[in-house]
């Protein structure tokens, strides 16, 4: 379909799921490298990278989100990425002792959209998500030929999909640097 010396992969990587990784590890991603360690590992002539993520609405943190949305610029106009965002949805419970504020922002759908989408442009999928709600894509894109791995870390992957692909990959155990700088932890009550 793509001829035998062309190997055309797409990268969907779910933010939230990697964040715990990146919190396990201490360190942020560093996507560039990233990026550089998945074409050489898959031995790729050309990648599609998506990042899906989704972020505070203005106004409901102290900290200003103007980091967060330069970091998007540098992904799509620095690396080539297709950025997939949102604002996390804020959803106000009322109970007896108060009210209270939940944020989601579930990107899930938009991530298996894109994945079916543009599943004749690519031979190789590789998610980056350990949820288990992603096997169903999975078998769909196996079943249609498509050869998929998935990155996680062995504290946020389910069962399921780890067993359910063509292969899984623990990101904490990558022999190749593809670490970036330390995380940096706010201050309690900062």
């Amino acid at each position: 379909m793509f001829g035998k010396d062309k190997k055309i992969v797409y990268v969907f990587i779910d933010a939230s799921n990697l964040w715990q990784a990146q919190k396990a590890k201490g360190k942020m991603f560093d996507y560039q490298k990233l990026k550089s360690f998945l074409k050489i590992k898959f031995s790729v002539s050309e990648i599609q990278i998506f990042y899906y993520t989704a972020y505070p609405k203005e106004g409901t943190r102290e900290e200003s989100q103007d980091g967060k949305h330069k970091f998007f610029t540098y992904l799509k106009k620095g690396l080539g990425f297709i950025v997939r965002k949102k604002e996390l949805k804020r959803i106000i419970q009322h109970s007896d002792i108060g009210d209270s504020v939940q944020e989601k922002g579930n990107m899930d759908v938009e991530m298996t959209i894109d994945a079916i989408h543009f599943s004749s442009k690519y031979d190789t999928a590789i998610l980056f998500t350990g949820d288990s709600d992603f096997l169903a894509l999975v078998n769909y894109l196996r079943n249609g030929t498509k050869k998929v791995f998935v990155f996680s870390s062995k504290n946020n992957i389910s069962q399921e999909l780890r067993t359910g692909a063509d292969g899984y990959f623990d990101v904490l155990n990558i022999k190749e640097d593809i670490w970036g700088r330390d995380l940096k932890y706010r201050k309690e009550g900062v």
